[in-house]
């Protein structure tokens, strides 16, 4: 922990999320002095991706951070001077809410039982017996480092590539940093077991292959094996013409990430899963559809994609919802079904007749670029994406610090504006300009804020939801809702390719906005799609749907669509970023950073592309005459032999 940290910064930003990475990236681009800070320890906030270990890590933490007492701090109220006032920040992240987890598999487990390449543990006391004996048998790490800077990953991530396009390859590398997560609410641990009220009988890896149904996948398993997984908290995929990918191209942050094509979208009709057809060549070799419908299909795809250019065709219908709309086209009723809600990706109330032409507008200029589908998912998983504007911060002298809490702003009373940070070691440290999530602000000051909630489940299966020849295959359903004016729920399954699970398993992602508790909003899609795993069904007969081995439900806070207004006496100078929002893709985090950092910048480009390496020279080396046309060469300043070490690896600006 770097408890002197410099005093005099330019920005100061205050959570890792990804509006605030981005930001982070973009100023640091452009040569100010950033601060980035969290007060958890891991990087991307409700952002962030998890193995399973660090899942259950972070369930437990979020359990003890309701039942332990507050961390002893410098009293910050005696270092606020007679022209100042303080504005208090958060102790405690309530982002998360109603967390349940349940275990479906096998839980005979061995003494000692450890996730191959985790730290060893000391149980810690007070927590729940139930609760701690899962992690227990996970040989969870408990003061593992989490910094994902470490130098061997740079090195391979800072290769640079000759064009500045995604990488769509799948690599093998594997994840050497254990996550973690602090969270604030009751965590429930249930254990399901037999019908028989047996947990199974342990069975040798040669005898489940001689099964002729399924492989049988243990707890054992899932824990030793539980490094392969990475498990985000907030679910979505990537638009390949959409904001984000432009702008890691454009900022050649791409070079620190790689990408899998979404394969497959799938459609729920009828109480059975369908894939649905995208390309025009699908259309056509679609056994779903019929002829007739494979024309009208592609008649109104033509339509949507140039919309705008016959108003005749719409403008009656302005005013109405898209479902009723699609009724006028004379689609057939499951040409309907495919275009609400697998092409458009909407649901029946609330999505205007615009929203949904606009919608399947974007979803096929989307078609193509990487694939058959619209949509790419980053290899290893979401949080991700945040760490990859990190390290772009990095590289461009921006200092790191992890579990560093921020006790207050500090605001002069003369000018209304916010002059410092007050630190949990009681270090003042000044900045022109801060950036600060919303979870971070108190009570107070989001008194008159009304948020919306976002229902999700994790869930861990053994088999694809519409299983085909090929087992690798990354999918997206939208499930509409039982009853009208309910939520659709969207379910993104992932499998093995993706990094982001173990061999011989899937990990599903539901969501949904909420309207309950997580479980009670996506529980009944969860017994359409799949069956709890028990062993007396497995010997009865082969079960059509895919067996459920865990499964965990919470709800997270949407602070997205808040006015800045909303806030009680915000400082002028205090700028908010939202937590991750309910919709698929990643647009608002884009326009979100991009907002601000106009609002603070407005003379600056956002993100521009770094520089050439060959166009940066050295003070060192000013004998040279200066050629025409350098006038926006880059000039570094040469330093002394140890600072130039520092300088090699852009990781040392880092300080955990």
């Amino acid at each position: 922990m770097a408890d002197n940290l410099p005093t005099e910064f330019d920005v100061v930003i205050i959570g890792t999320g990804l509006p605030e990475s981005i930001l982070a990236a973009a100023c640091s681009r452009i040569g100010q002095r950033v601060l980035h800070i969290d007060s958890r320890s891991y990087y991307g906030g409700n952002w962030a991706s998890f193995s399973f270990s660090g899942l259950l890590t972070w369930l437990k933490e979020y359990q003890q951070n309701n039942d332990i007492g507050e961390e002893s701090t410098v009293a910050w109220q005696d270092l606020i001077h007679e022209t100042e006032e303080a504005i208090s920040l958060r102790k405690k992240d309530e982002t998360i809410q109603h967390t349940e987890a349940f275990c479906y598999a096998s839980q005979d487990m061995e003494d000692n039982v450890e996730e191959i390449g985790a730290l060893q543990k000391n149980p810690s006391s007070g927590v729940s017996s139930t609760f701690t004996e899962v992690l227990d048998s996970a040989g969870l790490p408990e003061d593992s480092q989490s910094s994902y800077f470490n130098s061997d990953e740079m090195s391979a991530k800072h290769t640079q590539k000759s064009d500045r396009e995604i990488s769509l390859e799948v690599t093998d590398v594997e994840k050497s940093v254990e996550k973690e997560k602090y969270c604030g609410d009751k965590t429930c641990m249930h254990t399901v077991s037999d019908k028989d009220g047996n947990k199974g009988e342990s069975k040798s890896t040669e005898d489940n292959s001689n099964q002729p149904i399924r492989n049988r996948i243990t707890y054992l398993q899932i824990v030793k094996e539980g490094r392969r997984f990475n498990i985000d908290l907030v679910s979505k995929l990537l638009y390949s013409q959409g904001l984000l990918i432009d702008l890691l191209i454009k900022s050649d942050v791409s070079r620190y990430i790689e990408f899998k094509n979404v394969t497959r979208i799938l459609a729920f009709r009828e109480g059975k899963v369908e894939q649905v057809p995208c390309s025009r060549a699908d259309v056509f070799n679609s056994r779903e559809l019929t002829m007739v419908e494979k024309r009208m299909l592609m008649k109104f795809l033509t339509f949507c994609l140039e919309y705008e250019q016959h108003p005749d065709e719409y403008q009656a219908f302005r005013q109405c919802s898209f479902s009723e709309y699609l009724k006028t086209k004379k689609l057939t009723p499951n040409l309907q079904h495919f275009v609400l809600h697998s092409i458009a990706m909407t649901s029946e109330s609330s999505c205007t007749t615009i929203d949904g032409l606009n919608a399947i507008k974007n979803f096929l200029q989307c078609l193509g670029r990487f694939g058959n589908t619209p949509f790419l998912f980053p290899l290893y998983g979401q949080g991700e994406i945040p760490q990859c504007f990190c390290r772009m911060c990095a590289v461009f002298g921006g200092i790191y610090c992890l579990r560093h809490k921020v006790q207050c702003f500090v605001v002069d009373k003369e000018s209304g504006r916010c002059k410092a940070i007050i630190d949990h070691f009681g270090q003042r440290i000044n900045a022109k300009y801060f950036i600060v999530e919303d979870s971070y602000l108190s009570e107070e000051t989001c008194s008159n804020v009304q948020y919306k909630q976002i229902s999700r489940a994790v869930l861990i299966t053994d088999q694809s939801i519409l299983k085909t020849d090929a087992d690798q295959q990354t999918s997206i359903l939208i499930v509409p809702p039982a009853e009208p004016g309910a939520c659709a729920v969207r379910v993104t399954e992932l499998c093995s390719s993706t990094m982001t699970c173990m061999k011989d398993t899937y990990l599903v992602h539901l969501t949904c906005s909420s309207s309950q508790t997580a479980r009670e909003d996506l529980e009944s899609v969860v017994k359409k799609l799949f069956t709890p795993y028990t062993e007396t069904e497995i010997r009865k007969k082969e079960l059509t749907k895919p067996r459920l081995l865990w499964a965990l439900y919470f709800n997270m806070r949407d602070s997205s669509g808040i006015s800045r207004s909303s806030y009680n006496g915000l400082p002028s100078n205090v700028y908010v970023c939202s937590g991750p929002d309910c919709g698929l893709g990643n647009e608002h985090a884009v326009k979100q950073a991009e907002t601000l950092f106009q609002e603070i910048f407005p003379t600056e480009e956002f993100c521009p592309p770094p520089p050439n390496p060959e166009d940066i020279i050295f003070d060192g080396d000013d004998k040279h005459p200066e050629s025409p046309g350098t006038n926006n060469v880059i000039v570094a300043k040469l330093e002394s032999s140890e600072e130039s070490k520092n300088q090699e690896s852009p990781e040392k600006h880092l300080q955990n």
